[in-house]
């Protein structure tokens, strides 16, 4: 068996997977890109495995490893992606960008002044009952 037929074929998934990676917008994308470019090294470890003749199946054995690190990835990623379309209605990458802090947070009022223990004692579930309403209002406005 020739090496150069795989390397090539691994080299065309990696670059396929990377431009998924550089060029999508969607979350699900990116991370079936990111799958193509570690099956893409799957085949070359495997590839070389072979062409070696190694006793031990080295490349296999990695292969084995990167498979089963590559299902947990894409577990943590889908759960991720998931959660952050239910909070957002979206799953595009650059809207992503709002979810960082910014240095105009909202500063928690003082304990030691007496008008604030007053703010301290009203009811809160009013405020739970209008959260629901404000974060479909947000995701409204950045839809």
């Amino acid at each position: 068996m020739h090496l150069a037929y795989p390397a090539v074929l691994a080299v065309l998934l990696f670059c396929t997977g990377l431009y998924g990676v550089l060029a999508r917008r969607n979350a699900i994308l990116v991370l079936m890109s990111v799958e193509l470019m570690l099956n893409a090294v799957n085949l070359n470890l495997v590839a070389f495995d072979v062409w070696l003749r190694d006793a031990l199946h080295g490349g296999q054995a990695l292969t084995l490893f990167t498979i089963a690190i590559a299902a947990a990835e894409i577990g943590i990623g889908l759960a991720i992606v998931l959660a952050v379309y239910r909070n957002r209605g979206s799953s595009d990458i650059d809207r992503l960008r709002d979810t960082a802090e910014t240095d105009d947070a909202e500063t928690l009022p003082d304990d030691d002044d007496d008008a604030d223990d007053a703010d301290d004692d009203r009811d809160t579930t009013a405020d739970q009952a209008t959260a629901p309403a404000g974060k479909a209002k947000k995701a409204e406005a950045t839809a």
